[in-house]
């Protein structure tokens, strides 16, 4: 059994903010490299190794938080996964939220549920939950995990710059929320949910000819990396 008032004396939103990017990391890393969890949150390297150590050595729980293995990187324990799980549940009904029922704009969310996604009661997170009408997504093409801590699949999904010419997608999420990055994309009409077809892709500098609502766009593919389509059935 956990020691629940251990865990919640644990809790602190430091250590949400960090099991959360190592759950966010994991997608490309067996081991997350404590630098890499270092850049993301903005503090030093030392500090990401001290805070792997601590989470690590929990003498209180029955497992700990994370596996830490020096010099290599972290992973996260079911323990561990299950807290991320959860403060990416309240952030990603935020984000939602925020843009039904608020009117924000989905370049405008990312901040604002960082601050909020630490302080919602379950009473609470559930009733957004049922506002929204239990969605599977929020405003970003991101799955939603649900309330017992599953997360939703999307390994069928695909980048942009992987795509095959002359056939049809969806795009489906948007791996790269910075503000400026949502904007740019929003205005080329590249949101969740929009057909796309690729024309043309060009050998040496990756430049990918995307057709959007009848225009054609040609994106980098510091863009293209970034964006995550559903293949439909149908060629042209």
């Amino acid at each position: 059994m956990v020691d629940e008032n251990a865990l919640q004396e644990l809790r602190s939103e430091a250590v949400e903010d960090f099991l959360k990017t190592i759950y966010i990391l994991q997608r490309d890393y067996a081991l997350v490299p404590t630098s890499l969890i270092a850049q993301q949150l903005d503090i030093t390297p030392p500090s990401a190794t001290d805070m792997a150590k601590k989470l690590s050595d929990q003498q209180r729980l029955e497992e700990p938080l994370i596996i830490y293995e020096r010099y290599k990187g972290v992973r996260l324990t079911a323990l561990g996964e299950s807290i991320a799980l959860e403060v990416l549940r309240h952030h990603r009904l935020i984000e939602l939220y925020l843009v039904k029922a608020l009117g924000y704009t989905w370049d405008e969310v990312h901040d604002e549920a960082d601050k909020l996604e630490h302080h919602i009661s379950e009473r609470f997170e559930a009733r957004i939950a049922e506002y929204l009408g239990h969605p599977e997504i929020d405003p970003h093409g991101d799955p939603i995990p649900t309330l017992e801590g599953d997360m939703p699949s999307d390994t069928h999904l695909i980048g942009l710059d992987e795509m095959p010419l002359h056939q049809r997608g969806t795009v489906a999420r948007l791996l790269d929320q910075s503000p400026e990055k949502l904007q740019y994309l929003a205005n080329k009409g590249l949101v969740p949910g929009v057909d796309i077809l690729v024309t043309e892709r060009e050998p040496y500098d990756g430049l990918t000819h995307v057709v959007v609502d009848t225009k054609t766009h040609i994106l980098s593919q510091s863009i293209t990396r970034t964006v995550l389509v559903s293949l439909l059935s149908e060629r042209t």
